[in-house]
């Protein structure tokens, strides 16, 4: 399904199981992609989580119920995906800057959040610096946490800090390995991949890795090895401090190469970042790249 499609099919469906729907992954079961890819895609492209759209638009439509009839709160609550009246309450204020009371009385404050509209918008007139390459499958080790779409921006740096700061900050002194995690880091480049992979967190979460390719040997506790499957990769340059740089780019890959692509598509559940060895991470020429798993239409 085309990128463009996939979204406009994504919020059809919200719109029409608005009241029932579960969460991400069950508009990602409907439009057949991964969920990690729906929702950072979803995200970087509106502006909303899915979960937040979801939300918004029920409280939204909660308010035009509010002042066209005289339906209970608590009826209102219930029908809205709320188990209490004092959850929607608070739910509610915070959404419109008012309670249910006052907009009851004062149907000006109902905040509006009607269903999107997408459309391609061309702009600019920056091209995109890429490779396609077919790589055979590698395994990969290292540290893993699962995380948050919503939040996975801010977090994931704050991840990298922690894990440099415990475990690779002896080496780059100059140090020899202390301990067997230092070893495995010292022989397998721990590093140079941060490699998202999705279902196979919680709902709503990926996981994500801080990895380097595996050479074999001891996988100490609190590591663990992933292994890629055969992949054709689109891969894309980024050049500049992190992690900006790679932000900025990730965000001109799904608002911009994907939409209007006419040879590839998303394939598989995974994408990598990677990281140079050389120089450093917040030089304006540091050099880092995305890889993302691509099939042909």
């Amino acid at each position: 399904m085309e990128w463009i499609t996939t979204i406009k099919e994504a919020i059809r469906y919200m719109e029409d199981e608005l009241l029932t729907i579960k969460g991400p992954e069950e508009v990602a079961e409907h439009v057949h992609i991964s969920p990690m890819y729906l929702q950072r895609g979803f995200q970087i492209m509106t502006g909303y989580s899915i979960g937040e759209y979801i939300r918004n638009r029920r409280l939204y439509l909660a308010a035009t119920e509010l002042v066209h009839t005289d339906h209970k709160v608590i009826d209102i609550a219930l029908k809205y995906g709320y188990e209490t009246p004092e959850s929607f309450t608070k739910a509610f204020t915070r959404f419109h800057d008012a309670s249910p009371s006052e907009v009851r009385k004062d149907r000006t404050l109902v905040k509006t959040f009607l269903p999107l509209r997408i459309s391609i918008v061309i702009q600019g007139g920056s091209s995109m610096d890429y490779t396609v390459d077919k790589m055979a499958a590698f395994k990969v080790i290292g540290f893993s946490r699962e995380f948050s779409v919503d939040t996975c921006y801010l977090e994931i740096p704050k991840y990298w800090d922690e894990v440099f700061k415990k475990y690779v900050s002896n080496l780059l002194a100059g140090n020899a390995p202390a301990n067997e995690i230092e070893q495995a880091v010292f022989d397998n480049r721990i590093g140079e991949f941060g490699v998202c992979i999705d279902d196979v967190g919680e709902s709503g979460k990926f996981c994500y890795m801080i990895a380097g390719r595996y050479m074999g040997g001891v996988v100490p506790v609190g590591m663990k090895v992933f292994e890629i499957p055969e992949t054709t990769w689109a891969k894309f340059k980024c050049v500049g401090a992190m992690p900006e740089a790679m932000q900025t780019v990730n965000t001109q890959i799904w608002k911009e190469w994907l939409p209007g692509n006419i040879e590839y598509e998303l394939a598989g559940k995974f994408n990598i970042e990677w990281y140079s060895s050389v120089g450093n991470t917040k030089d304006s020429d540091y050099q880092s790249a995305i890889w993302i798993p691509v099939k042909r239409k």
